[in-house]
């Protein structure tokens, strides 16, 4: 697996964020965490990009153990934030640079790695531009490109269309869909939109701290009898709220 979350639970003072959460991602899935602001989104990524310690539960990135071994762990993760994380006054190559040398990775093969992340993210022509020239979308890529730089194997984005356009929204997803298909790549991607849930993805719906379903979203849409992936997230956490 390239990602297990085992029994997480967390909690600030009196409220619980997560409550006994657990699933999978296996390498090479697209996995769709879908839950309403305040689920407890943002909690479990920052406990899977070690931000925070694991209380309860434990998260592993590909067997290893985040809290245990998170040197060995982090290695094989790319995140992108929700928010912006470029400098704005670098550019493009020279963001893509810094993340090089904080991996580890030297001058040489930095810049040749850099190039290559930028042509597959169709920005080759914009290299020496600073990232404050760039559109929002644009700026999206930049960001997964420096994520994948030092190859990891499993991808963590959270919320990353929010202040996109519908036209962006849609180039930045056919753009993760794609690193998925050809490079065997796992995602996990949180999202409070349910129009970028495919019918094949993995949906993990997280609700008032707790998984309320896990499995495709097509096996989702018919455990609750409805006839969308919308439907069905609007079934299960109403039915929860009651």
């Amino acid at each position: 697996m390239a990602l297990a979350v085992r029994h997480l639970s967390h909690a600030y003072g009196a409220r619980r964020a997560l409550d006994d959460v657990s699933f999978t991602v296996a390498r090479g899935a697209f996995a769709v965490l879908l839950g309403l602001n305040g689920a407890g989104k943002s909690t479990l990524f920052s406990l899977a990009t070690g931000l925070y310690a694991a209380r309860q539960g434990a998260v592993e990135i590909m067997g290893y153990d985040v809290a245990q071994a998170s040197g060995e762990a982090l290695r094989r993760l790319g995140v992108v934030f929700q928010a912006r994380t470029l400098d704005l006054e670098l550019s493009l190559t020279q963001n893509l640079l810094y993340h090089a040398a904080l991996q580890g990775i030297g001058p040489r093969k930095g810049k040749r790695l850099a190039s290559a992340a930028l042509e597959r993210a169709g920005l080759a022509e914009r290299a020496r531009d600073k990232a404050r020239d760039l559109s929002g979308g644009q700026m999206r890529r930049v960001e997964i490109a420096r994520a994948l730089l030092h190859k990891p194997s499993l991808l963590l984005l959270d919320e990353p269309t929010v202040g996109l356009d519908i036209k962006a929204r849609a180039d930045i997803l056919a753009h993760v869909r794609a690193l998925v298909a050809q490079e065997n790549l796992a995602v996990l991607w949180t999202t409070h939109l349910i129009d970028e849930v495919a019918p094949e993805d993995q949906v993990i719906v997280l609700h008032q701290g707790r998984v309320l379903a896990d499995g495709t979203a097509a096996e989702v849409v018919a455990a609750q009898g409805a006839k969308t992936i919308g439907e069905a997230f609007e079934k299960l956490t109403t039915r929860t709220c009651e």
